[in-house]
Order: C-alpha cells, then structure tokens, then sequence
C-alpha cells in the first residue's frame, strides 16, 4: 500500500472487497444518474458531507457553524470546536446557502459520491476525551491476498535502523536506539505518539505492549469512537494491514522476536481513519488530529493523503475549504505540542513544479479520473501545510528511492523508505496484523521513522515543544547525508538532510 494509498508500499487503491462494493457501487450510480440530488433531507435521500468553518476557530465558532449549517437544512453529526468546525450532512444547493452567511469562513464537499444517510450515532463517539479499557484479542487467521508476508526476522537485518545510527557501527542488528545515548524505558514510557492510519492491531506481539488502548479510537466517520477495538483494522478493507506495519516502525518492543522499533517502549495512539470505502476523508483527518493533539501525542504521523483530491487547489471552494480545515487542524495539533509528520508521497513528482493528476476524484463509482493540470498552489494534504515535517524516501545505499516525491522547499527531511522490488533485504521489514510481519517500501515507511525519532527526542528533551524537536532533528539530520551524486547537497531530496537518531 503504503500508497496503496497511504504512502508506502505497492502503488495500489484498497477496495473493499466482494459483493458488497458492486451493490454500493450501483446504489450510488442510480442516485447520481437518476437525476438531480433532492433537496429535502430524509431517508433514503442523496447525502454529500460537509466541513463548515467559522470565522472564529474556537468554540464559539463551531456553535455558529452548526447553527448556520442547521438553518439550511444541514445535519450536524460532529462539532470540532477546537478549530471552529462543524462536520455535516446535507442535500441539495447546501452549500451555496450557507457560504453566504455571516460568520463563515468557508464550506467544502469532503466526498463526491454521495451517501443514503448520515452516519448513525453510536455510543461511545463524539467525545475527544473518551478513553476506553483494554480489549480482547482479535481472532482468526486472514491472508491478505495482495501483501506477502514474510517469516519473523527475529530482530536481525534491520539495515534500516542502522542507517539511523540505530545499530552498533556496522551492525544491523538494533543493538541500541541511538548510537549509545539511548533514552531509558522509563523516559520512552512517558512519550506519546499517535499513528494516524489505516488502524493497529494491538493485539500483534510486538504492539501489545505499545498501544495505549485509553489514547486510541477510531475516526472512520470523523467522529471520535473510543469503543474497545474501534481502532483495529478493518479486514475487509484491501491492504489494511498499513497502520500496524507503520506503528511497528515507530515503537515495536524489543524482545528478540519479531521486529524492533525506532523507539522501542513508546506509547502510541492508534487512531484509525481508513473508511469502510478506503477513504481517508478529510473530517476523518481532523478528527485524528484532535484526538492527538487532546491527549498528550508528542507526533503526529501522517502516512497518506486526503481523499477524495489527490491534490486540494485553493481555487476550487470545495477543496480551499479542505485546505483550511485540515491545516487548523494540524495547527492546533502544533501548538498542542506535537510534532505532525507525514509521507510526502510515491508519485515521483517534484510538488514544487506544475504537475499532474490522474486520479481525483479516486471516491468516484464510474469512468475513469479526469486529468487534471496542477499548479504549484494545489497541495497534498496534509503533507504541505505549514509546518509540517514532510519526509521523503531514500533506499538502503541511501539515495532518494525513484518513487518518491521531491521538491525544494516542500520536504523536511529524507528517512529509509526502502525498495519495493527488494524484498526483505531492501525493503523495510515491520509487523502485520494477527502476528505477522511483512516487507513494505514507500514515503509511508519512512515517515514512520521520523515519527520514532520524534519520541526519542522528546524523551531525551523533554524540555523542548513541538517546534524544537523539528528543529533538533533538522539539525542532526546533514552530518548522516551521504556524499557524492543525489547527496544531500540536492535538498529537493532530502530537505534538512538524512535522518539521525537525535543525542
């Protein structure tokens, strides 16, 4: 996957699979051909759902939002009054009307194919500081039929950690987490993370220990739902395997088996935001951002884009409201004090250049994508927003993988993403749900270790925010570039330079 659609590993969509997919696929399709989308709500009718934004991003605003949202017609499902949103539900010229009223700042169509119904409630959701108790094991064997797992590599090989200065000199074998000044469990054991992906299984020996089941949730619907187990993988979703095998990069435990992570004994978040459909929708985003952000998560690690617009252009209403929702998000995160991570992509585009898409909308039913001709204003979400450490790919001789994407100015810094023709020797090995472990290549994989060295130098520097421990990993990131062509004198590669674990 990883851009499966998130961004590591083969380049391929998730469907959900069997039967169910062509019905919903045929449902759809009859409501959008069958004429225009009704403008009075109720069962049965043509939903499409809505960000709408208030002027004021704080409580205040959300209450106006959802108020000039209901006044039109509009169904609130969730209020995000930490930025001063609303997520809702609505049919017909719905956002026409409500861009007119005071007090809005912008209102944006998160998907394009439309719905039956708004979500229903369910207990457990809409609360941000919802925690819940640990949960039971998840059972039977699955095999996903587009990702080969591989046996368990019993901690060794890890030639991905040692370019970090994760191994003795030389070694690959994970003997230490940073060159000797490693911080202590104790340290590690405080630091939260959160994995903003296509769910964790917690219940994988190398993640039992990780996942704090009270930080997690789902956010599949951009709602928070902290129900036992909301935050697992939904296997009937293609490729859903992507969040464990990010979260192992991240906090794997080190116990001789399986795999180790970058920062063995951190906590971390699991926050689902893989929809049923493969979607990451961008109320979903905001809702894992917040959820972060409102329980302690030092990183923030975004591994995908934002569906349905491979690319958000300010110019389009809908998208610019996307935009603007998703950034407040991840500036709320920030100021919070985490560190937002996240894969700059596997399209080989220089995002600083005028570029291509031949995907969007990838939530469409039918026919294939328009091309669309971007210009350098059209931004990958949540990848380009301002402050965000955004991380591009190198192999293991350390030059930039020829997936990833590039581009002067708009990456942060370049981290082991690996082959994804290289098997388990070029690739970067990790956990796979129900106790397995896989190789996958991808920006995915390298963000993920970004988001580790966040955690070790969070617990190393406990003193320092969110805006130092970026630039404590910018800092040490240009003495581990290597030398020559495509070193780190070429920044559209590699931003600050190639990742070091911090001292």
């Amino acid at each position: 996957m990883a851009q499966a659609h998130p961004s590591g590993g083969p380049a391929r969509r998730r469907r959900v699979r069997g039967p169910a997919r062509a019905l919903l696929a045929m449902l759809l399709m009859a409501l959008v051909v069958g004429g225009a989308v009704p403008s009075v709500s109720g069962a049965g009718r043509a939903y499409l759902s809505y960000l709408v934004l208030a002027e004021g991003e704080d409580a205040a605003g959300a209450a106006r939002a959802g108020a000039e949202s209901r006044a039109a017609g509009g169904q609130v499902v969730q209020e995000y009054p930490q930025i001063g949103a609303v997520l809702v539900y609505a049919t017909g010229p719905f956002a026409d009307r409500v861009r007119a009223r005071p007090g809005i700042a912008a209102v944006g169509a998160t998907r394009t194919a439309p719905v039956v119904a708004p979500p229903r409630a369910v207990t457990g959701a809409g609360d941000f500081t919802a925690g819940a108790g640990t949960g039971g094991r998840a059972g039977g064997d699955r095999m996903d039929g587009e990702t080969v797992t591989v046996p368990d590599p019993g901690e060794a090989g890890a030639w991905n950690l040692a370019m970090l200065g994760g191994a003795a000199r030389g070694a690959a074998d994970a003997s230490a987490v940073s060159g000797g000044a490693a911080p202590s469990a104790d340290a590690l054991h405080g630091v939260l993370v959160a994995v903003l992906d296509s769910g964790v299984d917690d219940t994988h020996p190398d993640l039992r220990a990780a996942v704090d089941p009270k930080a997690s949730a789902s956010c599949a619907d951009g709602r928070p739902d902290a129900r036992t187990g909301a935050w697992r993988p939904d296997p009937g979703v293609v490729e859903s395997g992507h969040g464990t095998h990010v979260a192992g990069i991240v906090g794997a435990t080190r116990d001789g088996h399986g795999v180790t992570g970058v920062a063995p004994g951190v906590r971390i978040a699991a926050v689902r935001l893989l929809g049923p459909l493969g979607q990451y929708y961008a109320e979903n985003i905001v809702c894992g951002m917040l959820w972060a952000a409102d329980h302690g998560a030092k990183a923030v690690n975004n591994s995908y884009f934002a569906d349905p617009w491979k690319y958000n252009c300010p110019g389009d209403a809908d998208q610019a409201a996307l935009i603007a929702a998703v950034g407040r998000a991840a500036g709320y995160a920030r100021r919070a004090g985490a560190v937002v991570v996240a894969s700059a992509g596997n399209d080989g585009q220089d995002l600083g250049a005028s570029r291509t898409d031949e995907r969007s909308p990838n939530d469409r039913v039918s026919g294939p994508a328009p091309l669309r001709h971007l210009g350098t204003e059209c931004v990958r979400l949540p990848g380009e927003l301002p402050g965000v450490v955004t991380v591009t790919a190198v192999n293991r001789n350390g030059h930039p993988a020829a997936y990833s994407n590039y581009g002067r100015g708009r990456v942060s810094l370049a981290a082991p993403g690996g082959d994804p023709d290289g098997g388990p020797q070029g690739a970067v090995v990790s956990d796979w749900p129900d106790g397995r472990y896989a190789a996958l290549a991808g920006t995915s994989m390298a963000a993920a270790h970004v988001t580790g060295a966040v955690a070790v130098a969070a617990a190393l520097h406990p003193e320092l925010g969110a805006d130092g421990l970026a630039a404590l990993l910018a800092g040490a990131a240009a003495p581990g570039c290597p030398p020559g062509l495509l070193g780190c004198g070429e920044r559209q590669y590699f931003g600050a330079g190639l990742l070091v674990l911090p001292r």
